[in-house]
């Protein structure tokens, strides 16, 4: 072991980058639908061992001396994001014609970008770097800053964050709970990055017993919350899952459209599964191929196709006149419907999808002849402020559309909270790649840290419910075109918002830091 470390430290040049790129694409094994977390181990081991190398020329200045981390840091991320991500650019074959050319930029552009966070985390790493575990502790912080940062810098992308990789079940959930998708990030870096250790035994035997009981604590944790009594189920809400699975590339055809709708119409008035009649129906990401409110014949026919006191939630695409009655904006949006066809309620997707929903710079791209991937007669609009919906019942929901479910900070809500997580999707851009299996873990994981129940409506999956602590009910796989019925499981108001699990991030990050600040002081001290 010592012998294979002293000569990953040593390499150089090309070799260096293409183990670190190889390093960070294997970590992606850790990932849905894989969810081979051992995979991570051996990442951060080889990572720990490149950066026991990457020292700058002595005579450089500060941003010298730590190019060599950095970079290594980058090719990691390069690596891992390139894995993890270059099913993005199947959204762009939808239409090829118009998008292919874009390609690149989303397989290899977008996870060069996201990189600089790596970069960055090991680049702080190696300033507080020294032997045994307090480099351990530097990386981790590193790490655990740097998923933070990329959840909201540049609009925000915090996509297959580091601590999905050790919360592959249930049981190994619920600590998110408690600490965060950042919390764990960090932690998990921590206990992956154990085995460079063994190359020179220095600081093994104490981190080693950390990492056991970190792991221990972690799982068992787990086995308590599962083994809790469950919240009474809400009876009196039946919900009814529709998933068409319509083929991406014929959703906006005008011959396909009619078709379209009648499938959601049919799907709906379908018999019970459960023997009981579903109260709440619905419909996933801007199902209607249509703007509603210019179709009054449409929303006739949905009062027609619910029974006396069923509701439909359906994602679609809300038009806004001006004064003139001209069409002004266009929002992503979630309809609440009652069984007389009129809307009753509606939200708005507030964090828009760049490139995907709306162009940055739009003046200057537009003048370059670019426009958004999604079929809308201008950019969407991003909604005024994220509120819980309530429907019939009594019950209120959380409304996510879309990859707003991946960001922690869209569980926070104005006004009355909410009784269950709402998640309308359409994942059919990206096809059967490992894409909807991520999607669908983050979703999963937003469940576990509110201690609400997830309704999750994909186009062509994955659709799921969730219990409160994050584990299947029922629900579809890909690509199957059906309905699942299914009671309202219970809230278990464990928390409302994210503030408590802030708080265990920043004191899991100050721990790290010190230990790290610790260690390299008793390092240099020793070292001179």
């Amino acid at each position: 072991m010592e012998r294979l470390a002293g000569k990953i430290m040593l390499l150089w040049g090309p070799r260096r980058w293409i183990v670190s790129f190889c390093a960070g694409g294997l970590g992606v094994l850790s990932l849905p639908p894989f969810d081979f977390f051992a995979a991570l181990f051996i990442s951060f081991t080889v990572l720990v061992w490149l950066l026991d190398g990457a020292s700058g020329d002595p005579e450089a200045g500060a941003l010298g001396r730590l190019s060599p981390a950095f970079w290594t840091g980058w090719w990691f991320g390069f690596g891992y994001f390139v894995a993890g991500l270059w099913w993005l650019g199947s959204a762009l074959l939808v239409e090829a014609e118009q998008f292919a050319w874009a390609l690149p930029l989303a397989v290899l552009g977008l996870p060069a970008l996201l990189a600089v966070f790596y970069g960055l985390a090991t680049a702080f790493a190696r300033l507080l770097w020294s032997d045994g575990l307090g480099r351990l502790c530097a990386l981790a912080c590193g790490f655990g800053l740097a998923e933070w940062l990329r959840s909201f810098l540049l609009t925000g992308f915090p996509w297959n964050a580091v601590g999905y990789g050790l919360m592959p079940v249930p049981v190994m959930m619920q600590a998110s709970a408690l600490v965060g998708i950042f919390g764990m990030s960090a932690l998990a870096v921590f206990v992956f990055s154990v085995p460079a250790l063994v190359a020179t035994r220095r600081g093994l035997v104490p981190a080693l017993a950390i990492a056991v009981l970190l792991l221990v604590a972690q799982v068992g944790f787990g086995v308590w919350r599962l083994a809790q009594p469950e919240p009474a189920a809400e009876a009196e809400i039946v919900i009814r899952i529709v998933q068409p699975s319509v083929d991406q590339s014929e959703k906006w055809e005008d011959g396909e459209r009619l078709e379209i709708f009648e499938t959601l119409l049919s799907l709906t008035r379908s018999e019970s599964q459960s023997g009981k009649m579903p109260t709440h129906v619905v419909w996933p990401e801007t199902s209607v191929p249509f703007i509603l409110t210019s179709n009054p014949a449409a929303l006739t026919m949905i009062g027609e196709a619910l029974e006396d006191g069923q509701t439909l939630i359906t994602g679609a695409v809300r038009e806004e006149r001006d004064a003139s009655g001209e069409t002004a904006r266009y929002y992503n949006s979630i309809y609440v419907i009652d069984d007389n066809g009129q809307i009753v309620a509606a939200a708005d997707k507030i964090h828009l999808v760049p490139f995907g929903e709306y162009l940055p710079f739009a003046g200057l791209l537009q003048s370059a002849g670019l426009q958004t991937i999604a079929h809308t007669p201008g950019a969407f609009s991003a909604g005024s402020r994220r509120h819980s919906v309530e429907v019939p019942g009594g019950r209120r929901f959380l409304p996510l559309i879309c990859y707003e479910v991946i960001f922690p900070a869209e569980l926070e809500v104005e006004g009355p909270p909410a009784d269950f997580i709402l998640n309308v999707t359409n994942d059919a851009w990206y096809g059967r790649t490992p894409g909807p299996y991520q999607h669908f873990r983050q979703a999963q994981l937003r469940a576990v840290e509110t201690g609400m129940p997830l309704v999750r409506a994909a186009n062509n999956g994955i659709s799921a419910v969730t219990d409160a602590k994050g584990r299947v009910l029922d629900g579809m796989s890909q690509n199957v075109i059906g309905v699942v019925d299914i009671a309202l499981p219970g809230n278990l108001h464990a928390k409302r918002g994210t503030w408590s699990s802030s708080i265990a991030f920043w004191l899991i990050i100050a721990l790290l830091l010190v230990v790290a600040l610790v260690s390299r002081y008793s390092f240099a001290r020793t070292d001179n």
